[in-house]
């Protein structure tokens, strides 16, 4: 069973150590997976002192991860047809495509009735991918004004889909 200040540290650092970790593997379900291996190492380890235990537990994450992502990839499903059948696919099913093309067609008309200037920032923000300082300097106006635009142009989108009449 680990020392409690073994527990406390990782308690302590448990948020922060899958972030670390989601970095190097790219996905935070599996960062989480690696940072619960890695407290398993930790606790596990020599019963000798650790002079930085925060700094070892890092260290172990790193190595985990990296371990991770050395993995080799699991076979393609096309190569194993029988073992295919009756997995999960991310096509959408056609109820999902009315649905969504429905739910573009309000956004569209949200957008068209915006302000030119809320429109544009909208667009330059979201759909451009441009930082609120390049919106803000390509309209002339000041970063917390952009900021507001979108935020604007976000909620009429989103209130416009929330209406009962849609």
């Amino acid at each position: 069973m680990p020392a409690p200040s073994s527990l406390a540290l990782y308690l302590s650092l448990r948020s922060a150590l899958v972030n670390y970790a989601s970095g190097i593997v790219g996905d935070r379900a599996q960062a989480e997976d690696v940072v619960q291996e890695a407290y398993i190492r930790f606790t596990t380890a020599d019963a000798t002192p650790i002079a930085h235990p925060a700094s070892y537990l890092y260290r172990i994450v790193r190595n985990v991860a990296l371990d991770w992502v050395r993995r080799p990839a699991p076979e393609s499903l096309s190569s194993m047809p029988d073992q295919a059948e009756g997995v999960a696919h991310d096509a959408p099913t056609a109820e999902h495509v009315v649905l969504y093309r429905d739910e573009l067609r309000i956004l569209g008309e949200a957008l068209a009735e915006l302000p030119e200037r809320t429109r544009r920032a909208f667009t330059l923000y979201r759909l451009d991918g441009l930082t609120l300082q390049q919106v803000a300097d390509r309209l002339g106006i000041s970063v917390v004004r952009a900021h507001q635009l979108v935020r604007e142009a976000i909620l009429h989108g989103s209130r416009r889909l929330d209406a009962p009449d849609r």
